[in-house]
């Protein structure tokens, strides 16, 4: 009898655990996959996208800020209306993964579909085949020669380059680079990176000692990083002093 009871509740509950899980609203867009509702993080399941400070090359084999492009397409398209997100799981980074929609159309398949985004096929296979048109069709990154976000966050010289565009002669060097100078890429990307004598990434937030001692040049190694979770993600650890 009471295992029966137990049951007979948990199916009322249900339906109010399937709605709790779910996020609406309208988002703080921080990139083309990632975004805040309140104090809320969503990464969008199934898709990577290139992050702020990630750099490739335009249909003419220039120099273009294609993570800033994601990101304000992203905005564009969707950036101030009302959102639900339905949650998935948690990360190791502690945000929400989840597939979002507006007004029924799935924002994921949306970003790929235009070329903002690729499908993340090490962990889904959803939006393979929304890929396969905006590839043909040369759009968003497709138009010219990019590095996949996943590589990008551990490239190296033998990293593989995607695209339309053969890279000219210092294309390489465009592409392993980041957004890094002397300002930042981005306001919401003010966090410096920079290489140790041994060999060890470092982030450094605006409220590190060393802050303003660190130069920003490429040709260092430096970068900037939009988020602490883009930072660890990407081999760094904080400053310990």
């Amino acid at each position: 009898m009471l295992h029966k009871l137990a049951l007979a509740v948990l199916a009322l509950l249900l339906p109010t655990l399937a709605h709790a899980a779910d996020v609406t609203g309208v988002p703080r867009i921080r990139d083309g996959d990632q975004m805040a509702f309140g104090s809320t993080r969503i990464r969008l399941a199934g898709i990577d996208a290139p992050s702020l400070d990630q750099l490739c090359l335009n249909a003419t084999g220039e120099r273009w800020s294609c993570g800033v492009a994601a990101h304000d397409a992203l905005v564009k398209h969707v950036g101030d209306k009302e959102w639900t997100c339905h949650v998935q799981r948690t990360d190791r980074f502690g945000r929400s993964v989840a597939k979002c929609e507006v007004g029924g159309e799935d924002i994921s398949q949306w970003l790929v579909q235009n070329g903002w985004a690729l499908a993340y096929v090490n962990f889904s296979h959803a939006y393979e085949a929304d890929e396969k048109p905006a590839r043909a069709a040369k759009a968003g990154l497709w138009e010219g020669a990019f590095i996949a976000p996943w590589d990008w966050r551990v490239r190296n010289k033998k990293t593989t380059i995607l695209g339309s565009v053969k890279p000219p002669e210092n294309g390489l060097a465009i592409l392993l680079a980041s957004a890094s100078g002397p300002v930042a890429p981005s306001p919401t990307c003010t966090i410096k990176g920079n290489v140790n004598r041994a060999g060890v990434c470092i982030y450094h937030t605006p409220s590190s000692r060393w802050y303003a001692k660190i130069s920003m040049r490429v040709s260092k190694g430096t970068r900037w990083f939009c988020s602490v979770e883009e930072a660890e993600a990407a081999g760094c650890r904080e400053t310990r002093r």
